[in-house]
């Protein structure tokens, strides 16, 4: 990447823009946003290991796409190991399917239904589907009738050895949306939508050697590293992610050494940094990748209350830099809010985007489905320095310890994340995203993520220059 101008000062993603340059590139679809730092992703995403957002229904679906999701550091090792044999056991190209049985009750399937993009619960008995009920179907509805009294029956069965053409066009010859998908037996295996059919010709799943969906697990800096570290390992995670707030200190140079003899060939991310020294330092002490970022995350009230952090664009710069120098590389985390955004972290040199909040407001992410007081839907997102998640990070030690440690927080503890009515499930933004990013690389005139971070050219623009190049959803005449 080389810049149009010298930068005077520290550059967050508003202050730069990308300019075009000469491209070969045809279409859009010639680009490989496949990674090259040896997690095994087939595009640039990483979803932030935060307990508002990353769970087993946002591994599955991220990976199914190409993408990595953390499990958080915050959860029990039991629990992340059987999220992880769960993620391991989901089909590559189907999607998981709400089951419920035909005496369960509307109130069970309207409290299920937006847990998943496809809006659908299939009645199943003895693994074979009866009946599908949607959000129609409960409308106007007493919540106690069972659902063998509202589901339809006039079901259309996919059979599970169609590829993704095939399925559309069964789809759309039946005149459906979805169906539950069956093996030759009967059994449910699965349901599956037009647009997952269609999003199956577009993405390749990121798998791990066995063919089964990759996951990273993440793990602190305190208490028995090693141990829990080995655990993760064995229990399939794909990725360890070492994390703390505050990463070039002392426990955590500490906590890789401890790791490395027992890595094997796992990648180990640590962060964060926002400097080429802390990168240095974490490489050197055994870490593989290095997570970038100190205060730009929408729930991170770092920099406001410490004056600690830095422009997210030139962390990335100066640590990418670093990280290749060594042979290794880096992931942007945190500060991006709109397609742009991503495109830019990776111009500067990132093998990877972590996002968290602008995933929180969607179907997948854990937290229960909300309405205001007009209407519209929202989950509550939190920082994970926040007292909310001290409190749950904390839950085993003494009332004393607790309400001290209870005192120091760096993250906001509640925030409404609504969903886009347009682009409710988080494939939704991950088509706007990655559609984005494969046209700044056909801009760029790059064919892949190595030679967009090579040839990309970057100027810096004002605030009105920022401002010009935002949609105008109404007239601007009076």
């Amino acid at each position: 990447m080389r810049f149009l101008t010298t930068p005077p000062y520290d550059l967050t993603y508003d202050d730069v823009f990308m300019a075009p340059s000469r491209s070969e590139i045809s279409s859009r679809m010639e680009v490989d946003l496949s990674s090259h730092d040896a997690t095994g992703t087939t595009i640039p995403l990483v979803v932030a290991n935060m307990t508002a957002i990353s769970g087993r229904r946002m591994a599955e679906t991220i990976a199914r796409r190409g993408g990595l999701v953390v499990i958080p550091q915050d959860i029990p090792l039991e629990v992340v190991a059987d999220v992880i044999a769960w993620v391991k056991s989901r089909h590559t190209f189907f999607d998981t399917p709400l089951t419920l049985a035909p005496t369960q009750t509307v109130a069970d399937a309207v409290s299920l239904m937006h847990k998943r993009a496809h809006g659908a619960v299939v009645i199943v008995e003895n693994n074979k589907p009866l009946g599908i009920v949607t959000e129609e179907d409960c409308e106007s509805v007493d919540r106690f009738t069972q659902l063998q009294s509202v589901m339809s029956r006039e079901l259309v069965l996919m059979p599970d050895n169609l590829d993704p053409r095939a399925a559309f066009e069964f789809l759309t010859e039946q005149r459906r949306k979805l169906a539950p998908v069956v093996s030759a037996s009967g059994d449910l295996v699965g349901i599956l939508t037009r647009i997952g059919a269609l999003r199956a010709t577009l993405y390749s799943p990121a798998l791990d050697s066995a063919k089964k969906l990759r996951i990273a697990a993440a793990v602190g800096i305190n208490g028995d590293v090693a141990a829990k570290a080995k655990y993760l390992i064995n229990a399939g995670a794909d990725v360890l992610v070492v994390d703390t707030a505050h990463g070039h200190q002392k426990k955590m140079l500490e906590a890789l050494e401890l790791i490395k003899p027992i890595k094997g060939s796992i990648p180990v991310v640590a962060g964060n940094v926002v400097t080429a020294d802390g990168v240095r330092d974490l490489i050197a002490a055994g870490a593989d990748i290095i997570k970038v970022g100190v205060g730009p995350g929408a729930m991170c009230t770092t920099r406001m209350q410490t004056g600690v952090g830095r422009p997210q664009f030139s962390a990335v710069l100066e640590c990418a830099a670093a990280a290749k120098e060594l042979g290794k590389t880096v992931w942007a985390d945190g500060g991006v809010r709109h397609p742009r955004d991503v495109a830019l972290a990776l111009a500067a040199g990132a093998s990877h985007v972590m996002i968290g909040s602008w995933f929180a407001g969607t179907y997948e992410s854990p937290g229960d489905l909300q309405r205001d007081s007009s209407g519209r839907l929202f989950k509550e997102s939190f920082g994970m320095a926040s007292a909310r998640a001290v409190a749950a990070r904390t839950s085993e030690e003494g009332a004393f310890d607790r309400a001290r440690k209870g005192l120091f927080e760096e993250g906001i503890s509640t925030s409404r994340m609504y969903l886009n009515p347009a682009r409710p499930g988080v494939e939704d933004l991950l088509d706007e995203i990655i559609a984005g990013l494969r046209s700044s690389c056909t801009y760029a005139g790059a064919s892949n993520l190595e030679e967009f971070a090579e040839c990309a050219v970057v100027g810096i623009q004002s605030s009105a220059g920022y401002a010009e190049g935002r949609p105008l959803h109404s007239s601007w005449s009076v």
